[in-house]
């Protein structure tokens, strides 16, 4: 043990810096969203009845808001639920804890893919600090298990094909295939690096490739209920929804262009204005989108819930790094770097195929192969000072190590003091405090009528109240979807979630009933008998006694 500890200790350490960074006030900070809410409930579900909220019992991919999330982080979360119970706690520890396991995993792979262990160390520090990764392992987001498992079965993968055995290779197909049980963009990022790897050592694969064969076999078979999965009308719904081709602009546009000919209907008109030409555009529009400078190191991604304030995905100092990191490649690429290049490359394409780009959930898989450019471009820097004079080499320590500590201090007060009060709405900030007090008073009143301006309401009610779900099971309807494939319950219990946007109409339907909404939907001069404020001080919720 003594000899583990003096060869990782500055791996160690870093890891130790990781899991505060993720844990700490972890079950506060941020506000519980409804997605986050949703999977907790689902867990809470199914070890009180063996079937999620609506239902269905053990499923694949959860119903939820229909909009059918993967059901790998639910299956993480049961464990904790039944432990700890259904809180922020159980809901965020098994994002929290895989994102302190990618730090040890990326450092495995840059071990095996470069044996340079400066490189693999400071891929690990760098991601331990990132914005982009702490922002999706301080939640219950999917992606960030995902993205644990691409690295791990990547890595797992690279040592099979080195050391060639049935249980390597099964084991990093299998982590791969696990991959996919995850997050949506992994069914499309996973496959490619794996087929990307046999393609980069398919000399050393094919003088034994008998294990990969069976493992792949193995591997086909593991992903047949998924697939089958995939092809129900929920999942196609929901990929209708978001997808590429929800964008009509793009049918409109076409029309547009095809209107500015002579005649519309031509042979040219038609082969230079279609679906193919214009929505292929878009997805080259919405792929380069995720490398601009603005959405990596400026402000980060358009949602407020997957950002922190004047912040990017990455540092302002790792543009340097970066740059260091491509001059690197350029001067000395090789299959290892040709992997990384792909993974970059790859990357944003799952975020591409759907109409909100740059999107850093959808494309956090990116955030690997940019820290591990980072990280070699921040050695090969340290590698060029060397040959400088000393005054200019201490400058230049002096000055990353400055630039690195500056960026991350202020990244931190950023999310730490600015981000709740500046974002109120980013994460569902007040709810829990509203929740309380109705249930505190509902008792004298037959319905409880709650605004439905903040993202999907019910479920927040189910996770903050403990909800039994075997009395919202069967005695609920989810609302037709969206626009964006969305659904919703607008009622249970005494609880009703409507839009409060004609109060006299509201007043007059619901008379005996608690009226919970936003300070511009209450009117002045009503019997507010409770505010709820945000972090900023600004009015979430107003509550009427009617």
């Amino acid at each position: 043990m003594k000899e583990f500890f003096k060869k990782y200790w500055v791996l160690i350490l870093i890891v130790i810096l990781a899991v505060f960074l993720r844990f700490y006030h972890l079950d506060s900070y941020p506000a519980i969203n409804a997605d986050e809410a949703s999977n907790a409930y689902d867990a809470y579900s199914l070890i009180q009845t063996g079937k999620d909220q609506h239902g269905n019992p053990w499923p694949i991919s959860f119903q939820s808001f229909n909009d059918f999330k993967p059901g790998l982080y639910v299956y993480l979360a049961v464990p904790f639920v039944k432990l700890l119970g259904l809180n922020a706690w159980s809901a965020r520890i098994p994002g929290a804890a895989l994102g302190v396991l990618s730090i040890i995993a990326i450092y495995l792979l840059v071990r095996q893919l470069f044996d340079d262990k400066k490189i693999a160390l400071f891929s690990a520090l760098f991601l331990a600090i990132s914005p982009w990764h702490i922002q999706f392992s301080r939640g219950g987001w999917e992606v960030n298990v995902s993205t644990f498992f691409i690295i791990s079965g990547v890595w797992l993968l690279i040592r099979a094909v080195k050391k060639p055995s049935l249980g390597r290779y099964l084991l990093g197909i299998i982590t791969l295939v696990i991959s996919l049980y995850a997050y949506h963009s992994a069914r499309i990022v996973a496959p490619l690096l794996g087929i990307a790897i046999i393609g980069i050592y398919h000399k050393e694969i094919v003088k034994n490739i008998k294990p990969l064969l069976i493992s792949g076999l193995i591997g086909v078979v593991l992903i047949l209920p998924l697939a089958k999965n995939l092809l129900g009308s929920g999942a196609m719904s929901r990929v209708a929804g978001v997808g590429l081709f929800a964008d009509i602009g793009q049918i409109n546009r076409i029309n547009e262009q095809r209107g500015e000919h002579s005649d519309p209907i031509s042979l040219s008109a038609k082969v230079l204005h279609n679906k193919a030409v214009n929505y292929g555009l878009l997805f080259v529009e919405n792929w380069a989108s995720h490398y601009h400078g603005e959405f990596l190191f400026l402000s980060g991604d358009s949602i407020q819930r997957n950002k922190v304030p004047e912040t990017g995905e990455f540092y302002i100092v790792d543009i340097l790094f970066i740059a260091a990191g491509l001059v690197l490649i350029a001067k000395k690429f090789n299959r290892q770097w040709g992997l990384v290049v792909f993974w970059l490359i790859i990357a944003p394409i799952p975020s591409a195929l759907t109409f909100q780009s740059p999107n850093a959930l959808r494309a956090q898989n990116m955030v690997v192969p940019l820290t591990i450019i980072s990280a070699a471009g921040f050695t090969y820097l340290i590698s060029r000072l060397k040959t400088v004079g000393k005054l200019l080499k201490v400058a230049g320590y002096g000055l990353m190590i400055a630039l690195i500590i500056w960026s991350f201090a202020r990244y931190e007060h950023m999310y730490w003091v600015h981000m709740a009060k500046e974002y109120p709405f980013s994460s569902q900030y007040g709810v829990e405090q509203l929740v309380d007090y109705l249930a505190q008073n509902m008792d004298d009143y037959e319905h409880v009528v709650v605004t439905d301006r903040y993202d999907q309401p019910y479920i927040l009610f189910l996770y903050y109240l403990k909800y039994l779900p075997q009395q919202f099971i069967g005695n609920h309807t989810l609302t037709p979807r969206d626009a964006y494939g969305f659904s919703t319950v607008r009622n249970f219990d005494k609880f009703i979630f409507t839009p409060i946007d004609n109060w006299g109409e509201i007043r007059q339907e619901y008379n005996n009933s608690l009226i919970a909404g936003t300070d511009e939907e209450i009117p002045d001069g009503t019997n507010v008998v409770k505010r709820i404020y945000f972090p900023n001080g600004e009015i979430a919720f107003e509550v009427v006694a009617n």
